[in-house]
């Protein structure tokens, strides 16, 4: 099989769209680390903060699904634009809020900006995907953690150097306007000839009556539940790691921080590796068996009576579903349709439901059951992804086919 080779252009468009993923990440660390001072300065308690929260959870909702639609209409390539500049934007609103009111407006605006951009940057990312000719998609996303990473890195540098937090804020919003500025002409339009949907007329005007009505709807709601059993289980991890090692076995504050640590490493290693794996066994081997790694470190971390042995079982977990997301994203992105952002916006919508649930439910769950075997939701989670996982297996407008899975059965398409 000859791995396709992506011209100059597409390419350039590939960099691009890292960028905008990294800068998306970076934004978000932007409020994250200054949250405590930003809650000092508004004297927003932490239960109104959570409230807060939700707001802005709820206004990235409303983004994901405004921006879906109009991506479909307008190009992913003007979304990005858009969505990137409200969201830098946006991101000096909390620094510059003064009480509670103005704090809940930032957030609201900043929640929003960062929902459009979610779908219209990965709308774009699954067109740079198909020009590629192979998967891409869990890069991009690591990108995303490294821009949280540095991110966070150089807030915490300005905090320590006593730096005002809106002289940060700004110079970060600028920064980032600077890159999306750079990065827009570079993006692809939606209708680039360099796209293998378009190179095959017969092709374009066949699948979307193949793959329409009904069965697209039932497509897209299987694709949206397995997005929010996913990302439950990754918001579980994100928010109860830590408190799960230090109440399960007793360790101290710095130990159990090692928990997220492991996670958080293990799932940047993993989308680096991804697409490699992806592109010799499949989407649907990586959701699979990525599954059954999770599932296997979350039964670790249930019956586990050591420390080690619970950090690799919360590094099991994170591996696990590191690839997971970009192959869904991918498979709603390439369902046939003219609606490719549309039908992202809905799954993606739904899996962030998920990340905000998740967390919500175990909380409810340890009035009543141990932390630890509150842990056993997502495990069951995972088990049903796992089960259904042939839900992200390509459609007829994607070639589809992994190498190994070709040279096996005889079928080299090449």
């Amino acid at each position: 099989m000859v791995t396709p080779t992506a011209d100059r252009p597409t390419r350039v468009a590939r960099v691009a769209v890292f960028t905008v993923f990294g800068l998306n990440g970076f934004l978000l660390a932007m409020w994250v680390v200054h949250i405590p001072p930003i809650t000092d300065r508004t004297g927003v308690s932490k239960s109104t903060l959570g409230m807060f929260i939700l707001l802005m959870a709820g206004a990235g909702i409303v983004g994901m699904r405004i921006a879906g639609p109009l991506a479909d209409r307008f190009g992913s390539r003007t979304l990005v634009g858009a969505a990137a500049v409200i969201a830098s934007v946006a991101v000096i609103g909390p620094g510059l809020a003064t009480g509670p009111v103005t704090l809940a407006i930032a957030l609201a605006c900043f929640g929003f900006g960062n929902g459009a951009l979610d779908v219209s940057m990965n709308t774009q990312a699954v067109h740079v995907e198909r020009a590629y000719g192979r998967p891409i998609m869990a890069a991009f996303h690591a990108l995303f953690s490294g821009g949280g990473l540095l991110g966070s890195l150089l807030g915490a540098a300005t905090l320590r150097a006593g730096l005002d937090l809106r002289i940060t804020l700004v110079s970060a919003a600028i920064a980032c306007m600077t890159l999306t500025f750079a990065a827009l002409p570079r993006l692809l339009r939606d209708t680039d000839p360099q796209q293998p949907a378009a190179e095959d007329p017969h092709q374009k005007r066949t699948a979307p009556q193949d793959f329409s009505g009904r069965e697209h709807s039932r497509k897209v709601l299987a694709l949206a539940v397995i997005a929010f059993a996913v990302l439950l289980t990754e918001g579980v991890a994100a928010d109860w790691s830590t408190l799960q090692l230090r109440e399960h076995l007793d360790a101290d504050a710095a130990t159990a921080a090692l928990a997220f640590g492991a996670f958080s490493v293990a799932m940047t290693a993993g989308r680096l590796a991804t697409d490699r794996v992806s592109g010799a066994f499949g989407r649907v081997a990586v959701v699979r068996y990525g599954m059954l790694i999770s599932a296997l470190g979350l039964t670790m971390i249930l019956a586990s009576p050591w420390i080690p042995l619970t950090l690799l079982g919360w590094a099991l977990t994170g591996l696990g579903l590191s690839g997971s997301v970009p192959q869904i994203f991918t498979a709603a992105g390439n369902l046939g349709t003219d609606k490719a952002a549309t039908d992202m916006s809905r799954v993606f919508s739904f899996g962030y439901l998920g990340l905000l649930a998740g967390p919500a439910v175990i909380g409810w769950l340890t009035a009543v059951v141990p932390l630890t075997t509150a842990i056993a939701v997502p495990l069951i989670a995972v088990l049903v992804c796992c089960r259904y996982a042939g839900v992200v297996a390509p459609t007829s407008t994607e070639s589809g086919r992994s190498p190994i899975a070709d040279r096996v059965t005889g079928k080299d398409r090449d």
